[in-house]
């Protein structure tokens, strides 16, 4: 969805894939949760999934998908310790038996002698082939065994499908109110509250284990897979092979790659079961594998730590630990909705600034409802869309998301979608839905023009991140206009008349 890593910004805003990066100091002891958002480990019953409306964020469009009515349920009965384990998809899990380990390791044997009995295949593409050999020295001196390597090669050929859509990537350029639109739709909130129901016993544990609290995950969760219904069925390894071998980023894609089969040698899963996304994110909440190593959890005690399975407690917790260790607060908002006083100096605004709650309060600054904004430490007034959109009080948690993916929109998608599926309201405010975002032609000049005027001096790539918004603030408080740092199409404009 994880700048956040060394992901390449147009997939990880599509995709929100997790970042890999050395986490900052944890911090002390969390906070007391507020009473209202607790949860109660307690075991309920499923709710039914009957009529779910599904809603999947597509690289090209955000689309709503209604699934088909569930046939005329059956009397289910739970399967025998035999099938969960051989099973590469559980759908339910017992307690541990005590010969787990016995019988787990036996049955991945008898699975391994069917694979060695079929002949390995060939790659057809001679230049892939002999790229795979030469790519086999350097996975082997990464640790990467000569039976890993046959298994995970095995029958691999070069996916066109993927490099097309690589070298194609659709350009994301839909207004941040658009993207909310969908991303927190009243489906999306109502399905994550139902999964909250159907797992909370499970996540009541894995918020205590972690200290991340359960809505925040599930948010998560629902952005990056729809809650699971859309976790990606391409092969990692051919999709990073593939992608490897193309070159144009051989070395971030080299490094997924080797990562990827370092989980497979570990044995948390097979080459056919490791699917995801064309781009390498993996499992109900899209890790990359170098993220999968550091992070990833066996919460379920099976020996594996499974996030591509359709039981999603590893990933889940996965999720949660990710959080935590890039120093999540528990207890403390992402964020909150506020009202900016008259005369606001809008100079104040961005993340650049981090100021204790007693400022913003002297300010005049207010939380939506007219509360002074509480005391969560050092705190930023963000303007997503400017002064005329909703504004907003963010808080050290809102940066740990950004290590998830440092997209705004997506971090704002998250913090609200918890918010909205632990019952908080809709934002307040309205959003300037006359304008239009702009194309990533636009955003180059936009910067190109910032710096011939003297207002910017990074390179041109087109995001409009915290240093773009600076320059853009900079600009409009040397003509005199309100600087907020929105970079609108009005600013583009008045920027090209000189």
């Amino acid at each position: 969805m994880s700048g956040l890593r060394p992901l390449f910004l147009v997939a990880s805003l599509v995709f929100g894939l997790p970042v890999v990066a050395s986490p900052p100091a944890i911090s002390p002891l969390p906070l007391p949760r507020p009473v209202q958002g607790a949860v109660v480990a307690v075991e309920v019953s499923a709710p039914s999934r009957r009529n779910v409306l599904i809603e999947v964020i597509a690289e090209e469009a955000i689309a709503e998908v209604v699934a088909v009515e569930d046939p005329p349920e059956a009397e289910v009965t739970a399967p025998s310790d035999l099938a969960i384990l051989a099973s590469p998809r559980p759908t339910w899990r017992g307690d541990v038996p005590s010969d787990f380990a016995i019988r787990a390791a036996r049955l991945r044997a008898e699975a391994e002698a069917e694979e060695a009995a079929v002949g390995p295949i060939r790659t057809s593409d001679p230049e892939f082939r002999a790229w795979i050999a030469a790519f086999e020295e350097r996975a082997r001196a990464a640790g990467i065994s000569a039976r890993t390597f046959a298994r995970a090669f095995d029958g691999l050929q070069l996916n066109t499908r993927v490099l097309e859509r690589d070298r194609n990537q659709a350009e994301f350029s839909r207004a941040l109110w658009e993207y909310l639109d969908t991303a927190v739709s009243a489906t999306r909130i109502r399905n994550g509250q139902e999964a909250r129901a159907e797992w909370r016993t499970t996540l009541g544990r894995i918020e205590e284990q972690y200290q991340v609290e359960a809505e925040v995950v599930l948010a998560v969760w629902g952005l990056e897979s729809a809650y699971g219904a859309m976790r990606g069925s391409e092969g990692i390894v051919e999709a990073m092979a593939s992608l490897a071998f193309d070159g144009r980023r051989q070395e971030f894609f080299e490094e997924q790659l080797i990562a990827a089969l370092q989980i497979l040698e570990a044995g948390d899963t097979r080459p056919r079961n490791m699917t995801g996304s064309w781009a390498g994110a993996m499992g109900h909440t899209q890790f990359m594998p170098t993220s999968y190593l550091q992070f990833a959890q066996d919460f379920d005690g099976d020996g594996r730590r499974n996030i591509w399975s359709d039981n999603p407690v590893d990933a889940l917790a996965s999720t949660a630990h990710y959080l935590a260790e890039h120093g999540w607060v528990y207890g403390q908002p992402w964020g909150m909705e506020v009202r900016l006083p008259e005369g606001f100096d809008y100079r104040l605004a961005g993340e650049q600034e981090r100021i204790g709650a007693a400022f913003w309060n002297q300010q005049g600054v207010r939380l939506i409802n007219g509360d002074p904004i509480p005391d969560h430490g050092p705190a930023s007034i963000l303007l997503p869309a400017g002064a005329e959109g909703v504004a907003l009080v963010v808080f050290s948690n809102f940066r740990v998301i950004e290590r998830y993916n440092p997209a705004d929109a997506y971090v704002i998608a998250i913090g609200h979608l918890s918010d909205r599926i632990d019952g908080g309201p809709a934002f307040q405010a309205s959003w300037p839905r006359g304008d239009r975002a702009l194309s990533f032609a636009e955003r180059e000049e936009l910067q190109r023009l910032l710096l011939a005027a003297g207002h910017y001096s990074e390179r041109i790539d087109g995001i409009i991140g915290p240093i773009t918004i600076a320059a853009v603030r900079s600009y409009q408080d040397a003509v005199g206009v309100t600087p907020d740092g929105y970079a609108s199409l009005a600013i583009l404009q008045r920027l090209r008349g000189g």
